[in-house]
């Protein structure tokens, strides 16, 4: 007798930039080896973040991420610039970890996709 295994869709592979339909479809998935973190500051964080997201800001991302993360932890990360979520995946690469994806647009694009927020 043969057994039929269904083959089952899985989310694509985590690439270094993503956008945010990426992030959106491994959360939809269930997946829960991931962080999202927002290294805005907590003023900003506070009004408004993607769900799920921890504020871990810029000036103090490494030491939080080290206190709280695993270095093969699957990480997204986003700022308010691109710039800003480029300079926190550098920051976090260089502190050895090694599954970082900058969220392209950010929390604009989450929230243009309508995706869910938080915040007051």
């Amino acid at each position: 007798m043969t057994k039929f295994f269904p083959l089952i869709p899985t989310p694509g592979a985590m690439q270094s930039k993503a956008n945010v339909a990426a992030l959106k479809e491994r959360l939809d998935w269930g997946e829960p080896a991931l962080t999202i973190i927002d290294v805005s500051d907590l003023d900003t964080f506070n009004a408004s973040h993607i769900m799920g997201a921890i504020a871990m800001p810029l000036g103090e991302l490494v030491s939080r991420a080290r206190a709280a993360l695993e270095t093969n932890r699957d990480i997204y990360v986003y700022g308010q610039t691109a710039e800003q979520t480029a300079a926190a995946a550098s920051q976090l690469r260089a502190a050895g970890y090694q599954n970082i994806a900058e969220l392209m647009g950010g929390l604009a694009a989450w929230k243009g996709s309508e995706y869910p927020i938080e915040g007051l």
